[in-house]
């Protein structure tokens, strides 16, 4: 993985502010009202993104939702759909050139496969087809498309690409998530929606994977993947089409099940490798809440300061879905420098299922010496793929 480059729409929104918009949408008391302006201080989130302006909009006038009481009729899943296709090209499209502008030597056309992740729309000629239309990409360029996932699907994203890139050691592959979380508000006082509507944002993060590192700066190279899951959590984190949009459940347990799932997760991940959890110094954590940050903290024994960067992710873009450990892994992969040849980094990202996906990742720098250093971890296996 040798670049990531990372967008957001334009409105910025307070989270507050925000907290106020729900408030007036689900029409609460003013007991209901302070609750949910509690919930949404000790959220760990300072503000968030959003496609839609209307979330800065508490008194109406409204662009999206209709400016009538109780913001009925409320919109059908078509129209948060038609959002959808509007604003995803152009947000992928900056996404991808903040990640290529840091590689002047990668022309687009030499892009030979191009992966897309999203859970929070889909259409059909869809972005992968659009995407190679806006940035010129080959016609020929291999497409591959994984949907509807969720947090974790960043994870499964980068393990195509190395998968692709072992295959097939020339291949240039050009990953994007894109989530359009903020269109899926349900006007719903349940537990699970007062949550996910107090957590998710809007963003996009695009990176590139190759099998050699960037030829100036340091690059991630994908060294090992694990999945778990945690079935009792099946009806924990969930994520459904309804009428009204996509729903999203996430119950208080969540935190708890990753606490309990994380360690087993992390020792698997590690056993066939030289490297062990008091060796890692950098964390790469999907920052799906502050409980669950401070769950996975308890559970390994790891600091804030060791989760600083996702915490930084969290207060400034909330919880943006497949994305946001992009977004962590941008932030990580700028603080490294040649010194930092060899270092591993471990990542998470949690989502549906219940899932749990860790990695493994090292950072090398330089036309191939760390990458056979990183090799040598896999005994016989082919040298893993790089975030440029």
């Amino acid at each position: 993985m040798c670049a990531i480059g990372t967008a957001n729409p334009p409105h910025r929104i307070p989270q507050l502010q925000i907290a106020d918009f729900m408030a007036s949408a689900l029409e609460l008391d003013e007991k209901g009202t302070r609750k949910l302006r509690a919930l949404y201080r000790v959220s760990g989130i300072g503000q968030r993104y959003s496609v839609l302006p209307d979330y800065a909009r508490a008194n109406g006038e409204f662009e999206f939702f209709p400016n009538t009481p109780g913001l009925e009729p409320f919109p059908s899943v078509g129209q948060r759909m038609a959002e959808y296709r509007r604003h995803a090209l152009p947000l992928s499209v900056a996404a991808v050139r903040a990640c290529l502008e840091q590689l002047p030597e990668v022309d687009y056309a030499s892009i030979t496969h191009l992966i897309t992740v999203s859970c929070t729309g889909m259409y059909a000629p869809g972005l992968d087809i659009e995407l190679v239309g806006a940035l010129g990409l080959s016609g020929h360029v291999q497409r591959t498309c994984v949907n509807f996932m969720g947090c974790y699907a960043a994870v499964n994203g980068l393990k195509l690409a190395d998968a692709f890139c072992r295959a097939t050691p020339g291949a240039r592959v050009l990953v994007v998530c894109t989530e359009l979380c903020t269109l899926h508000f349900q006007k719903s006082q349940q537990d699970d929606h007062l949550v996910s509507n107090a957590l998710f944002g809007d963003g996009a993060a695009a990176a590139l994977v190759q099998s050699a590192p960037a030829p100036a700066r340091p690059s991630l190279a994908l060294t090992a993947f694990h999945c778990g899951l945690e079935p009792d959590g099946h009806a924990d984190m969930a994520w459904h089409i309804n009428d009204f949009g996509f729903e999203m459940t996430l119950s208080s347990y969540v935190p708890r099940m990753i606490q309990q799932g994380i360690g087993q997760l992390t020792h698997r991940l590690l056993a066939d490798l030289p490297v062990r959890l008091a060796d890692i110094r950098a964390f790469a954590i999907h920052p799906g809440g502050r409980k669950i940050l401070e769950s996975i903290e308890q559970a390994l024994g790891l600091t804030t300061h060791d989760n600083r960067y996702a915490y930084q992710v969290l207060r400034d873009y909330g919880n943006m879905s497949s994305a946001t450990v992009l977004f962590v892994l941008r932030d990580l992969l700028a603080g490294f420098t040649a010194a930092d040849a060899g270092a591993p980094v471990l990542s998470f990202a949690f989502g549906p299922g219940l899932t749990l996906e860790a990695m493994l990742l090292t950072v090398a720098v330089g036309e191939g010496k760390q990458v056979a250093q990183v090799a040598s971890m896999k005994s016989a296996a082919p040298a893993p793929a790089l975030v440029a």
